[in-house]
Formats: structure tokens, C-alpha cells, sequence
């Protein structure tokens, strides 16, 4: 069986669409991948997730190795069985939460001290720790451990963590090779780091290439420095990596921004924002984001979003959806989720599409025309 696979079938522009075979299953790219952080994608059956069309979702190292502990899941037969997910499964690395949930944290060369958000107890965690902790969860693609400082740092401080984060990707490259019958069915990705600086995106490119990896990921972004600078770096950072690799944008983002990625090479994302959104009231739509709570809903006996194909827009009315959120019913935050992640799916399906099909942008002006028309 295929263990890691990646072929490109069409490109428009610098946009691609294609597919990764691993033994879990096909993901098609564009992808965007749900976030299961605690072994759970938040208010969703598993089996929904699927059903909306998710190929592949991501569980987080930080917080399973803290609750219920990478240990147990291993006794316990694995993410996959632990949690009813059949399917591709992207752990990260942890070092990003270590860096922006933990107080009392202590970086060195060989790696992070921290105190959990959970019990203050104290742990550390470094790439051979990381790579161990995936191999036990059974992450079917491993995220090297990396630093993650914030892009308006000086860019002496982004330089001396981007090369620590190499030295660190070596390592982890080192400890995941190291999984014999793990390292034989998954793959391994590397994170390349910089900033918003494009030499030292460079340095970080070759350093990762000279290791080499199943793919690439884009660190470092959407941490706070805006739509027009992240853009700006995506202009440049994915022509760094191998074009041959698929290439990861790490937490991200709004619908805009995964057109916009998209428009600029990358093949994969992640973000929170469409289940934390929907569990807050705020449905997106091909007409742009829409608050539910808002007084005008409620006796809108029309869906979400007249075009979605999902089964809450088939099922619900805007009125019924504003009463379950004002009143706080856990239906209403089951429901909103399902809508987003669903229009997220949709939204990726439709960019693979109209890339296979050479005209992916006039779909992104089309897509950027109506969701920004009420704005």
C-alpha cells in the first residue's frame, strides 16, 4: 500500500488541485481539515464530519499528551479507534500551544519546559518527545516540533528561532525515522519559519529541503499580522518549498483567506474559526458572515444560505437556529457547526473545481464580489 503519494492533477495560475493517497484514505487538495484538538471535533459526530466531506482532520499533540495523556490513547488502540475516525489523521507538533497556552514556559536548544493550562503541572517537551507523542496518538501525518515567536519580533530574534526550529527539524526528522513501523505508513512534514522576512523564509526552505520531508508546511502566519501581510508573504514562501510537495498554510483562516492562499500555491489547511464561530452564533455564507443572534433573524423562515447543500440549510430556518443560540441550547451550537465546516467543504470543492477546470479566477472574483458585497 501507498504510504505517502502526492499527485497533482491540474494548475490555473499558481493554484493546483490534486490528491494525497495514504493508507487511511484519498485526501483531495485544495483541503481544509477540521480541528479535532482533544481527540473531538468540537459539537460533531465523526461521522458527520465525514459525511460533510472532510477527508482528513487534525488532533493536537499539546492537548492530548496532557489529557488524557498520548500513553493512554496508545492502550487504548490509537486516535483513529479512540475517537471512531477511520480516516486521515495531521497531529501538530504542540510547540505552537506550548508557546501561546502555557505560562511559565522555559525554551532552550533542547527544547520547551512548561507549566499545563489544565493543573499547572510541569512537563517538557522536545522534537524526539513530540515525535514519540504522535507515534502513540498513531498521526498519520507528523508535524516536526518547531518554535513559533510572533512576526513583529525583531527579525534577529525571528532569525535565531527559525534556525533553532531547523536544528529542531532535524532532530524530529531523526526521532520520527526512528518509529520503525510507524515511520513505515505515515508521513512527516516540515515547518519552514521566518517571519514575514523573505531571506529568511529562504534559509528555512533549503534547510528543510536539505533534510527533506513528505511535505512542507508555512509557519508563522495568522498570528496577528493581518490579511495584507500574510498575503504579501504567501506571494513569496510557497515558491520556496518543492513544487512537488504539498504545501501546509498552519491555522488558517477566514474563507477569503483560503481563496487567497489558494490563489497563491498552497494545497492544505487548518483553523478553528469555522467551529469556534458556529458554536458563537456566526454562520458563514456565500454572502459573507452572518450573526444568527441578530434580532432580524428571528422570524426568517428562510436557511442559512440559500445555496448551501448542507442539511442544516435543508433542514432549519434562520428563526429556529436564533432561538436555540439566544437560549443557549447545545443544538444550536451542534447545528451552526455543522453549517460552517459543510460551507467550508463546499467552498474547497468548489476551488478544486474550477481549477481543474482553468478558470479558477474568475470563480475567486465571483467568490471575493458577493461575500464582500454587503460589507
Amino acid at each position: 500500500m501507498t504510504r505517502f503519494q502526492f499527485n497533482i492533477h491540474a494548475r490555473d495560475g499558481k493554484a493546483r488541485t490534486g490528491t494525497i493517497q495514504m493508507q487511511r484514505g484519498e485526501i483531495r487538495t485544495p483541503a481544509f481539515m477540521p480541528v479535532g484538538t482533544a481527540a473531538t471535533v468540537k459539537a460533531m459526530k465523526p461521522e458527520t464530519v465525514r459525511s460533510i466531506g472532510a477527508d482528513i482532520i487534525l488532533g493536537n499533540t499539546y492537548h492530548l499528551m496532557l489529557r488524557p495523556g498520548a500513553e493512554r490513547v496508545a492502550r487504548l488502540g490509537g486516535l483513529h479507534k479512540f475517537m471512531n475516525w477511520d480516516r486521515p489523521i495531521l497531529t501538530d507538533s504542540g510547540g505552537y500551544q506550548v508557546m501561546s497556552l502555557s505560562d511559565l514556559r522555559k525554551i532552550t536548544e533542547e527544547g520547551v519546559t512548561f507549566a499545563s493550562h489544565i493543573d499547572g503541572s510541569r512537563h517538557n517537551l522536545t522534537p524526539e518527545r513530540s515525535m514519540e507523542i504522535q507515534r502513540l496518538l498513531g498521526s498519520d501525518i507528523v508535524m516536526a516540533f518547531d518554535e513559533c515567536p510572533r512576526a513583529d519580533q525583531p527579525k534577529e530574534v525571528i532569525e535565531r528561532s527559525m534556525l533553532m526550529s531547523m536544528r529542531w527539524a532535524k532532530r524530529s526528522r531523526d526521532g520520527f525515522d526512528s518509529g520503525e513501523e510507524h515511520a513505515a505508513r505515515s508521513a512527516l512534514f516540515g515547518i519552514q519559519q521566518g517571519g514575514l522576512n523573505e531571506d529568511l523564509r529562504g534559509i528555512s526552505a533549503g534547510k528543510l529541503q536539505e533534510i527533506g520531508f513528505d511535505g512542507y508546511a508555512i509557519g508563522g502566519l495568522a498570528v496577528g499580522e493581518g490579511q495584507e501581510a500574510m498575503f504579501a508573504t504567501l506571494d513569496f514562501a510557497p515558491g520556496q518549498l518543492p513544487e512537488d510537495k504539498p504545501r501546509y498554510l498552519m491555522g488558517v483562516g477566514k474563507p477569503d483567506d483560503l481563496v487567497g492562499a489558494v490563489e497563491r500555491g498552497v494545497d492544505m489547511f487548518d483553523c478553528v474559526l469555522p467551529s469556534r464561530s458556529g458554536r458563537n452564533g456566526q454562520a458563514f455564507t456565500w454572502s459573507g458572515p452572518l450573526n444568527i443572534r441578530n434580532a432580524k433573524h428571528a422570524e426568517d423562515t428562510g436557511p442559512i444560505d440559500e445555496d448551501c447543500t448542507c442539511s442544516v440549510c435543508a433542514t432549519y430556518s434562520r428563526a429556529y437556529l436564533h432561538h436555540l443560540n439566544k437560549a443557549g441550547e447545545i443544538l444550536g451550537a451542534m447545528l451552526m457547526t455543522e453549517h460552517n465546516l459543510a460551507f467550508y467543504q463546499q467552498l474547497m470543492a468548489g476551488m478544486r473545481a474550477a481549477i481543474a477546470e482553468g478558470r479558477f479566477a474568475g470563480f475567486a472574483a465571483g467568490f471575493r464580489a458577493r461575500y464582500f458585497a454587503g460589507k
